[in-house]
Order: C-alpha cells, then structure tokens, then sequence
C-alpha cells in the first residue's frame, strides 16, 4: 500500500494539526494551579468529561460544551465553578497553537491530494484555528453542522456521504489522525485506511482522549505530519 494510491486526505484537526494538549493546558492553568493537580491528570479529567457531555448534547456547539465541561471538571476537583473561567475557555480554541511542522506539511499536501476536515469542533472556532495551518481545505465538516461528536459514527457517515456527491469512494480516502478513539476506531467500522500521526509517541497513556479499549487498525504509522511528507515524497522518488 502507499501513500500515492490516495486521492484524499480526511484529517482530524485538534491533537493532529493543531496541538490541542499544549491548548487545553494553557487554558485550564488557572484551574490547575487552584487544583494543585499534575497536568497529565488534569487532562485525562477532561477527557473523561469532555466525552460524557459529548454524549449527553450531541447538537451542543463546541465552545459551549468546553465552557460546561470547565464548569464540571471544577465541580469534579472541589472548586467552586468560576463563570468567566468557563467563558473563557470555551472561547480558547483560536488561540491553541498549530505543531510546529503542520503548516508546512499542509502545503505539500494540499499538491498532491484534496485536504479534508472532519472535526469535534464548531465552525467559529475551527476558523480561528484554520488561520493557523496555511492551507484553504477542499471541504471542512464539523461536529456543528453534523449534530454530533466523533467517535459516533454518523460524523463518518456524513463526510462519506458529502464526499461521494463530488465523485470522491471511499476506497481514495486517508483518513489521517491521532486519536484512536475518536478517529482511528469509528474510521475502521466506516471501512476507511488510516494514517497513525502518534503526536504522543513520547507520552504514557492517551492523555486528553479516552482509552479505545481493543487498540484499532491502522494502515500507516508516523509521528509527526513531516514523517508523513518525508514518506510520500520518497514513494514518488522512488
């Protein structure tokens, strides 16, 4: 199998393109510090969290799921809920910050396939971040327009359903991501190859995302955006 084979790429974007690890701790320090809690447990809280209300208000837009989310966790780690806290951090996503090598690698891509989003995001917050990576995507689904949240199946459904109206198969789609459970595993059941971008190669656990139990299949493995480029570029070379 190789890169080349594809036409399109349909990338998760927060924890993929843009490192939404360093974002979310960034934007739950004032939490933390009140918490006296390390990082990494603080993120796997928000994890958990962030899933549960995913579950519970599926149509609920991204930046006000964070704010509920910000108001449990502080319920959760004994603090009294902060209002402008919450706000705040629902309002944060524009300002999460790209890895260092997405811009870059998005460029080359951009000439060799269709770049595709389909993300846990509202449109709002997806555009502060679009900033961010340099490219202008051929199509961009988000969790707003769809109703629900990755990992349910239907955001796959919809992208593959849109994307088969513009003569795209599934066959020429790479579905390319970090998480296993939002991504890796529901791309597996909709029957799409996968790329591994393991961001957290370096990293014990799953950090901000939920354990996917039975680990899923993947097609390719890098760790970094610029491993995958590398890899590309030399099957063309080659």
């Amino acid at each position: 199998m190789k890169l080349s084979q594809f036409t399109t790429l349909s990338f998760d974007c927060y924890g993929t393109l843009i490192d939404w690890e360093a974002g979310l701790s960034h934007a739950l320090e004032p939490l933390r510090e009140k918490a006296g809690l390390a990082t990494d447990g603080l993120l796997e809280a928000f994890g958990r969290i962030e899933h549960r209300l995913q579950d519970e208000f599926p149509g609920l837009r991204y930046s006000e799921l964070l704010s509920k989310a910000h108001v449990r966790l502080s319920a959760e780690l004994g603090i009294a809920p902060n209002a402008e806290e919450a706000r705040a951090f629902g309002q944060s996503v524009g300002d999460w910050p790209a890895f260092p090598d997405t811009a870059e690698a998005l460029t080359y891509l951009k000439r060799h396939f269709q770049l595709v989003i389909l993300s846990n995001v509202d449109r709002e917050s997806f555009a502060g971040s679009n900033r961010r990576l340099g490219v202008q995507f051929d199509h961009i689904f988000t969790a707003e327009e769809i109703g629900s949240y990755k990992p349910d199946p239907r955001n796959f459904d919809y992208m593959l359903t849109n994307l088969a109206t513009m003569g795209v198969k599934p066959t020429e789609i790479l579905h390319t991501a970090e998480s296993m459970f939002h991504d890796h595993a529901p791309a597996n059941n909709a029957g799409l190859k996968s790329a591994w971008i393991y961001r957290r190669h370096a990293d014990e656990g799953f950090g901000a995302t939920m354990d996917p139990g039975t680990m899923p299949n993947v097609d390719f493995t890098f760790t970094s955006m610029a491993d995958l480029v590398r890899a590309h570029h030399e099957q063309l070379s080659a």
